[in-house]
């Protein structure tokens, strides 16, 4: 036993100095492992355990995509059909992920630190299991000691669910070995890759609590795994990853899953969330502002989500990071960098439940009675925002009549910098909290990042179910959804029942990281590639406004792109590695 402390001792001061240097915050469990830790610390209690646990939860996601500077304040939302980075809106915006230059393996922008970061927390996982297993807290408290590492079970099996849907099948490491270690370290096949997943969550989901108290908000639960595990068998099953559908070529194991089942255990997963939560409705929004406030605070309908505190200003999550700021329009001293495309705002219906292709929809009045979701997720021309009218106008002559406040005006004169004006004339208002009034650089305390909600997962138990033959059921648990948002219940059948379900995900999910993954899954190359829609605002010297609708970019897409390339420094020292196709 000597022996084994001894290297526990070692282990534990590498791996702060590991978990430290990754993690240069703590702010969503509001803790400073530094502070808890001596240099020759021995894993003794379940206490100490806990902390070293609580630092991998800074592995899970966020509003930003990333750690690079741009990258903390959008998420993929502006790689996808719902979004468009917005800087230097009056010339050529940043493509920071580069939709418009094109993927090569020596460059996706700043979504290239992927791979680093989800196996940088992947290898964190791996070594607390090895660290805590034979520990003395272990030996002492074994059934708490279970519970934590089924935690961090939970958050390794998240990284390997993002890992799939970026690059698909990826080498399996459960061991606190890396990359850098072997040189001949193989990718294994998406399915294997799937199987671990599911295997994981079924082994340690009896061990999670099914929910927590508020004070443990954020934490894993039985729900979590379980929802995790519903999207996992949901994405597997659909058609990317059909053998007979996928778009590659080569190296089909990497992309497909093929199980006679497939649409049935997406179902069943699904249910298994479903019956636990009592198969009860979402919670009620009888108006856009009660919808919108379902994203600023926990509820029972979020499944498991990041939580904020009232303090983030460590790297990376500083408040400008938050949406108030790094979303409200230039007018309130906001950046609006992930400004909503022309395109994605004609997918919302009108409140009568008729689409904007239909006679309901009134051209010369675009925002005049639409369903609930677009005023609680859309800053349009002339929504009352923080207590005014937000204005994207220029003026024919601004010497005599000033252009608006959240214009990309040079000459107008407001709080914001002038390269933050919209250039699709909308900016997103989901995950705003105007509570805050006109000061959009404060922490908003306790608005959670939601990763799994109750509402995601009656819409994939919809689409397993419709794939899975029983178009009853998806009708039901669509219109659920639907309903919930004060439109009617779906009565389609068929194709357009499919249809129906996607245009709700659409809707609902809107900005929370689905889409860009949503149109691959679903093989949806109109929505991959596309000609970019803004409207283009002018006011007349009367200061009556006008629009027209306009072409800003054409959004290029190659069959490469449905996966990210594996980083080419990586392919280079790896011999065993295979790159993704197209690279």
């Amino acid at each position: 036993m000597r022996n084994n402390k001894a290297i526990k001792k070692i282990s534990i001061t590498m791996l702060m100095a590991f978990f430290m240097t990754f993690s240069s915050c703590e702010e969503s469990l509001d803790i400073d492992v530094r502070d808890s830790f001596a240099s020759d610390l021995v894993l003794s209690t379940p206490e100490q355990v806990e902390q070293l646990l609580l630092t991998t939860y800074n592995s899970t996601e966020s509003f930003g995509a990333g750690s690079q500077f741009w990258a903390r304040y959008m998420n993929v939302e502006i790689a996808s059909l719902e979004a468009r980075m917005n800087f230097n809106a009056a010339t050529q915006a940043l493509d920071i992920f580069g939709v418009l230059k094109g993927w090569s393996s020596q460059n996706v922008g700043q979504l290239g630190q992927k791979w680093q970061d989800l196996y940088t927390y992947v290898r964190q996982a791996n070594v607390f299991l090895e660290l805590v297993e034979g520990s003395e807290a272990q030996i002492n408290n074994p059934d708490e000691i279970e519970a934590l590492k089924a935690e961090m079970r939970f958050l390794r099996a998240n990284q390997y669910s993002k890992l799939l849907k970026f690059f698909g099948g990826v080498p399996l490491l459960t061991s606190a070995t890396t990359l850098d270690d072997d040189f001949n370290i193989p990718r294994n096949s998406y399915q294997e890759v799937v199987d671990f997943i599911v295997s994981e969550i079924d082994e340690i989901a009896p061990l999670l609590p099914l929910t927590r108290e508020s004070g443990e908000f954020g934490r894993a639960t039985r729900l979590a795994a379980l929802a995790l595990k519903s999207r996992t068998l949901l994405y597997a099953a659909s058609d990317l990853h059909d053998p007979s559908m996928a778009p590659q070529t080569s190296n089909l194991e990497l992309y497909t899953y093929d199980k006679p089942n497939k649409w049935q255990d997406a179902a069943d997963a699904a249910k298994a969330v479903i019956d636990l939560v009592g198969d009860r409705d979402l919670i009620s929004t009888p108006n856009a502002k009660a919808y919108q406030e379902l994203f600023l605070s926990a509820n029972q309908d979020i499944l498991f989500a990041r939580p904020f505190g009232g303090t983030v200003f460590g790297f990376g999550t500083d408040v400008t990071t938050q949406p108030d700021n790094a979303q409200s329009p230039r007018g309130f001293d906001g950046w609006s960098l992930s400004t909503p495309l022309h395109n994605h705002t004609l997918i919302y219906n009108m409140d009568d439940g008729n689409t904007t292709n239909s006679p309901s929809y009134d051209t010369a009045n675009p925002y005049e009675n639409r369903e609930m979701r677009f005023y609680a997720n859309i800053n349009y021309q002339g929504a009352i925002f923080r207590g005014r009218p937000i204005d994207y106008s220029i003026s024919v002559d601004n010497s005599i009549v000033p252009d608006g406040l959240d214009s990309f005006s040079q000459d107008q004169q407001t709080l914001g910098n002038f390269r933050h004006g919209s250039t699709t004339g909308y900016a997103m208002r989901k995950f705003q909290n105007e509570a805050l009034g006109t000061d959009v650089k404060q922490a908003s305390p306790g608005r959670p990042y939601i990763i799994y909600r109750l509402a995601e997962i009656y819409l994939n138990y919809a689409e397993a179910s419709f794939r899975a033959g029983d178009e009853e059921t998806a009708r039901r648990y669509v219109s659920r959804v639907s309903e919930r948002a004060l439109q009617p219940a779906i009565t389609a059948s068929g194709p357009e029942l499919l249809e129906a379900i996607k245009r709700e995900r659409r809707v609902e999910l809107a900005f929370e990281g689905h889409n860009f993954f949503d149109e691959r899954r679903w093989l949806n190359e109109d929505n991959l590639g596309f000609d970019v829609k803004g409207i283009r605002w002018t006011k007349d010297l009367d200061e009556n406004v006008s629009f027209e609708e306009f072409t800003i970019e054409t959004r290029p897409f190659d069959k490469k792109q449905y996966y990210l390339p594996i980083p080419q420094s990586e392919i280079n020292r790896t011999e065993a590695l295979i790159q993704n196709e197209g690279y």
